[in-house]
């Protein structure tokens, strides 16, 4: 019996896998349809950069590293600044709108970056690329949580999760090209494709706003839900013809219209406050992950550089697969809590293995590495799970931009202090910056098990 259930079994399971890379691709909600094929040129893009930035601004551009390093610090400055700006834009113009208009001139500036020259330039173009790519990141964000109510918000942004590193993976792929031919044009050219593939993504974007049947879509979650604003892609919705003009009735998608009532700022939310600061120390990870790591394996370990580009695909490989199933246990503010405290404990074991990695031979700090690196993938799984929920749930709905342009931000300042804190104490101290960074986590970890008993998202009524 159990031989002849076997094929149908294998079957069953064969399908499943085909539904849920289908539904994560290919969605039938058209809001998701459209920012899966607009993330997927973006981060195919970025990838691409990824792989081949550094060796242009040194090799192409003839700049310094440490110069470089300068200049990447101040754009992501602006970064922060652009993206919580664009998360009180949206709330005024319209997610939609804004985001198609940050993917453009990410796009734009992207590709600038294969003609310009000089500190100067160099820096200028950094801070227009970083502004809009984080800009855009707020926008995402907003329209998210205008689109999408519950538990689909969050499964939403896994979906998204796995689509990023996919498309990372597919860029660094494409551009082995230009690494193998390794000439200062070679680098140039990449980086024009970069900016060129960047910006079809705002494509989908434009075909979403000009739907009079996702318009329709859109508009049914909310009035269903019975929330009190559904925010300019939920209520607001409609429809262009070719020529920019209204098509049928109804205002375009990414119009924006009044919210009712005044909703908060998040500057004046002591609990979101609370919450966007724990996961922005949590966000030090994946500074952890690029820059810490690669470091310590090449300063501190006897194990081959080669290994560091195995635990990035690695990495990238797990969350992929696992993203979507990871997120449906953090539906509530109380679970997503607990999955934030057991995030930053797990995150704690990996850093005292990945210390554990310079002690002994070869081939036992290889095993090392790779059992951290699956500790550190469910670290992540489980962080981003939790954080999405907690950003979504916590936020007042009728300022729904400003909520995720605050969150945005703290990803963003983490993300420009993460280098800086990671070598002053992992590269700077070894073992004890390991245990350091460890404790940090730990005490972020205890703050959100507090947090579970006492945080509680906004009344609807609220304001």
């Amino acid at each position: 019996m159990p031989t002849t259930d076997a094929p149908r079994v294998e079957r069953a399971r064969t399908r499943r896998l085909v539904s849920e890379v289908s539904s994560t691709f290919r969605p039938a909600d058209p809001v998701a349809r459209a920012l899966t094929a607009a993330s997927l040129s973006l981060t195919v893009a970025n990838g691409m950069f990824y792989a081949v930035s550094a060796l242009l601004f040194t090799r192409a551009m003839g700049i310094p590293a440490v110069t470089v390093g300068i200049g990447l610090t101040v754009s992501g400055a602006v970064g922060v600044l652009t993206s919580l700006g664009a998360g009180y834009l949206a709330d005024r113009v319209g997610a939609l709108r804004l985001l198609t208009l940050c993917v453009v001139a990410q796009g734009l500036s992207l590709a600038s970056f294969s003609v310009v020259d000089g500190v100067p330039a160099f820096v200028a173009v950094a801070c227009l690329a970083t502004g809009a790519r984080q800009a855009g990141a707020s926008a995402r964000s907003a329209l998210v949580a205008r689109s999408f109510t519950g538990p689909s918000r969050v499964e939403m942004r896994a979906r998204l999760h796995v689509v990023v590193n996919v498309g990372i993976g597919l860029g660094t792929c494409v551009a082995a090209a230009a690494l193998l031919v390794d000439t200062p044009a070679a680098y140039r050219i990449a980086v024009f494709a970069v900016g060129c593939v960047t910006t079809t993504g705002a494509l989908p974007l434009v075909r979403l706003a000009r739907s009079t049947e996702a318009a329709r879509r859109l508009a049914e979650p909310a009035a269903s839900a019975g929330e009190e604003t559904a925010g300019p892609e939920m209520a607001s919705q409609g429809a262009t013809d070719g020529a920019g003009g209204p098509a049928a009735s109804g205002p375009r998608p990414d119009e924006a219209t009044p919210a009712v009532g005044p909703g908060r700022s998040p500057f004046r939310d002591p609990q979101y406050l609370v919450v966007v600061g724990l996961t922005s120390v949590f966000a030090v990870h994946f500074g952890l992950q690029t820059v810490g790591l690669p470091l310590w394996i090449a300063s501190h370990t006897e194990v081959p550089s080669v290994m560091i580009s195995v635990l990035l695909v690695l990495n990238t490989v797990l969350v992929a697969l696992f993203q979507v199933r990871f997120a449906r246990g953090a539906t509530t503010v109380p679970s997503a809590a607990r999955t934030m405290t057991r995030a930053c404990v797990v995150l704690a074991v990996a850093c005292g293995l990945y210390a554990a990695a310079a002690v002994g031979n070869v081939a036992l700090a290889v095993t090392v590495l790779v059992v951290a690196a699956l500790v550190h993938a469910a670290a992540e799984l489980w962080g981003e799970a939790g954080s999405w929920t907690l950003s979504f749930d916590l936020a007042d709905e009728r300022t729904a931009g400003a909520y995720q342009g605050l969150s945005t931000m703290g990803y963003a300042v983490a993300t420009m202090i993460a280098p800086l804190l990671v070598t002053t104490t992992v590269i700077s101290h070894g073992p004890a910056g390991w245990a350091m960074l460890a404790g940090l986590f730990v005490l972020v970890g205890l703050a959100f098990a507090l947090g579970a008993r006492r945080w509680a998202p906004h009344p609807a009524d609220h304001g």
